[in-house]
């Protein structure tokens, strides 16, 4: 199995905006590291800009990151151990604070690409519910680890 992530935010400001320029700049960077990572498998392409591929829920502003990994483990190492982190560090600069959840996780099998549609679903899911096997977040992914290490003790 491999692991699904959907995370989506608002900006603060329209695409345009001189003030979302450096992150829109290095989301490219990003981009090319991503696409580098151990581990990494897929990767949603949607754009931005003049060049933008969809609009989410309805607004402009929403921006997707979207995209399947080999493991937990290797999605961790980039959003924590790679310049990936340095920008969530400074999200409150482009982003509005979301009042709900904004980062899902579920498994999927090996080659499986779900739609945009079924990945907000599934964020919509955990939402509604809660985490469930089906939709999770880090918290509960953290706390399955921990059980299974403990039944293997």
């Amino acid at each position: 199995m491999h692991i699904a992530q959907l995370n989506i935010g608002r900006l603060a400001y329209d695409l345009d905006d001189q003030r979302v320029e450096g992150f829109l700049a290095g989301r490219e960077v990003l981009d090319r590291i991503v696409a580098r990572s151990s581990g990494f498998v897929w990767k949603h392409s949607a754009s931005f800009g003049e060049r933008r591929a969809e609009v989410v829920m309805g607004d402009p502003r929403v921006l997707v990151s979207y995209s399947i990994w080999e493991s937990a483990a290797a999605l961790k190492n980039f959003v924590w151990n790679t310049l990936h982190k340095r920008f969530y560090l400074r999200k409150a600069e482009w982003f509005k604070p979301m009042t709900e959840a904004h980062l899902v996780l579920w498994w999927v099998d090996e080659g499986e690409r779900p739609s945009l549609d079924e990945a907000m679903g599934r964020l919509n899911r955990l939402r509604e519910y809660g985490p469930t096997q089906e939709a999770f977040d880090w918290a509960y992914l953290d706390r399955a680890h921990a059980s299974v290490e403990l039944e293997g003790s």
